[in-house]
């Protein structure tokens, strides 16, 4: 694929540092424990609200990656709720069901990209739960997901979901056989390691070809010395195993939601 059709992005600039940093010396906000039910299945994720109260918040679901639901979302959640946002970090795959190991983990998420429907079941769910909270602005909602979250807001946008901005950190991009798109009212952000060998760029250009097909609002953002899951410190530095974290494209990424978030989630 040609690389001009991904935007390049060659350094970090000194306000995805400034903004990292701040939201780690930050007091963190409080994470509370918020059981809910999509269908059938019991689910468990964690709401943070931000200190400063207003009657109406901007709100942003968190989606896991495939360990499920853990520390990293919660940390994911306090950072939004630093930025003002209610934020909701959901459960995909029901109460109490993590992955212990990768191989676990490749099972969780093999059910749902054998069932796609199953992606959209569950968040659209989880949106549901976020608008009735109170104070959550129900017309300024937006997602993030990393690697299978990234996955799963990207269906929350083509499900047509009444949602403003999705954000896809390192997610799988290739479409979804048997989902087609429906018309999407999301506008995308997709921020992709250029060398991660799990989305190939075979993956990207049909994700580009079907969003474009359907009249989706993206933008495409490649970080080009970046793998997969470079926004976890958890996935190590050895960036021949396809599966690295990267601080400075992190502070790259997540500058670059911040700035996305302000323009489309503003009042």
């Amino acid at each position: 694929m040609n690389s001009n059709l991904i935007a390049m992005v060659a350094a970090v600039t000194a306000a995805g540092f400034s903004a990292q940093s701040r939201a780690a010396t930050s007091t963190n906000p409080e994470v509370v424990t918020h059981p809910y039910t999509v269908g059938e299945t019991a689910c468990e994720g964690y709401l943070v609200r931000p200190a400063t109260k207003m009657a109406r918040h901007p709100a942003v679901l968190v989606v896991h990656d495939w360990m499920g639901n853990g520390a990293f979302s919660r940390e994911k959640a306090q950072y939004l709720a630093r930025l003002g946002y209610i934020a909701f970090a959901i459960d995909m795959y029901g109460k109490g069901v993590r992955a212990s190991d990768a191989a676990e983990a490749g099972k969780l998420a093999g059910r749902f990209y054998q069932s796609p429907g199953l992606f959209r079941e569950r968040i659209l769910g989880a949106l549901e739960e976020l608008k009735k909270q109170p104070g959550v602005d129900p017309a300024r909602i937006g997602a993030i997901g990393f690697c299978f979250g990234g996955t799963s807001v990207l269906e929350l946008a083509r499900s047509g979901a009444d949602v403003r901005a999705v954000v896809s950190f390192h997610g799988g991009l290739k479409p979804l056989a048997g989902e087609p798109p429906s018309a999407i009212k999301a506008k995308i952000l997709i921020l992709h390691g250029n060398l991660d060998p799990h989305v190939p760029p075979a993956d990207v250009a049909a994700c580009m070809t079907e969003l474009n097909a359907a009249g989706g609002k993206y933008r495409l953002v490649g970080y080009p010395d970046a793998v997969h899951a470079f926004t976890n410190p958890a996935a190590g530095n050895d960036i021949s195993k396809g599966a690295a974290y990267n601080a400075a494209v992190a502070d790259a990424a997540f500058a670059e939601m911040e700035a996305f978030f302000r323009d489309v989630l503003a009042p």
